[in-house]
């Protein structure tokens, strides 16, 4: 029996130690870009190549923009505490600017992805800054924290603007990028004008089990240990970064939009976040979009809902 008991508690601690290998290497490929040649993307994968996906994670190249700028786009670049240079492009409304709309993309994403939003805003008579996030498009780094650290970018691109002496600042996000406004909101004390937030997840675990799911895998525990796994590799608390939590500390109007199909972020954690956020707030959720550009999906009812919110 002493035996049994031996091997049960053997085979037990085996089980863990693979398991707790398996996420960390997940963790470290879903906060990891690899620079452009860096490694080989197969786009026809064999049963291997998945077995490898399932087993340690899928490598990810670093997105470059895929927009060449002009002598229209205003170039600019911000360099973090730990010396990563941001780069960022300035774009002007063509008539008398009523704003500056400051723009931040999703996860894997760039400064390109949200250009169909700029000229939404330039059109609607508002100047925007949209920025690479650290480790994204023409961005140093190689590591992101899915928006704990990168509250600090937020920082950065919200005071560039604002020593323009620019008195209407409104901030905007999708995806990581929204979750990563209220952090920064949370951490600095920012006072924009307005607030858009398009499908902010509800914390890091919620992002996690979101990514799991997609891989048609169970959400937990893989999600609490990539959680864990990937906050321990970078010098974070995983479980402290909660959306739902920093919504508390926003004191401006907000505009939070959600795709009713979005199959990562779900309406529970929606709901939290507008449960939390004590300021004045609405909630338009899209009935034909999923985990997507609104603008680009929905146009007209996205153009309708951002203009409306931007005149009161």
């Amino acid at each position: 029996m002493k035996r049994l008991i031996k091997v049960f508690l053997r085979s037990l601690l085996i089980l863990f130690i693979l398991l707790n290998a398996i996420t960390a290497f997940h963790a470290y490929k879903f906060t990891h870009f690899y620079d452009v040649g860096e490694i080989t993307v197969k786009q026809d994968k064999n049963g291997w190549d998945k077995t490898g996906d399932i087993l340690f994670g899928i490598n990810v190249e670093k997105r470059p923009d895929t927009i060449l700028s002009d002598a229209t786009f205003g170039i600019i670049y911000l360099t973090t505490k730990d010396n990563i240079k941001l780069q960022g492009w300035y774009l002007k409304t063509d008539s008398v600017a009523k704003g500056t709309v400051v723009m931040f993309h999703g996860h894997g994403s760039t400064k390109s992805g949200i250009y169909t939003e700029s000229k939404a805003f330039r059109k609607m008579g508002y100047n925007t800054l949209l920025l690479d996030f650290r480790a994204h498009g023409n961005s140093g780094g190689n590591t992101t924290t899915i928006g704990y650290f990168e509250a600090e970018d937020v920082k950065l691109a919200y005071e560039f603007i604002k020593n323009k002496g620019e008195k209407n600042i409104v901030l905007w996000g999708i995806s990581m990028g929204a979750a990563t406004i209220t952090k920064a909101i949370s951490d600095y004390a920012l006072q924009p004008g307005k607030i858009i937030l398009e499908m902010p997840f509800g914390s890091i675990l919620k992002a996690a089990e979101g990514r799991i799911k997609m891989m048609q895998l169970p959400g937990e525990p893989l999600a609490t240990l990539i959680t864990f796994w990937g906050g321990a590799e970078h010098g974070f608390w995983g479980f402290g970064m909660k959306p739902t939590e920093f919504a508390k500390k926003i004191n401006c109007p907000v505009l939070l939009q959600w795709g009713k199909n979005d199959p990562r972020v779900t309406r529970g954690e929606i709901d939290m976040i507008y449960a939390n956020i004590t300021a004045p707030k609405k909630l338009v959720v899209y009935e034909n979009s999923a985990h997507e550009s609104l603008c680009k999906n929905e146009n007209d009812k996205w153009t309708n809902e951002v203009q409306i919110f931007l005149k009161n």
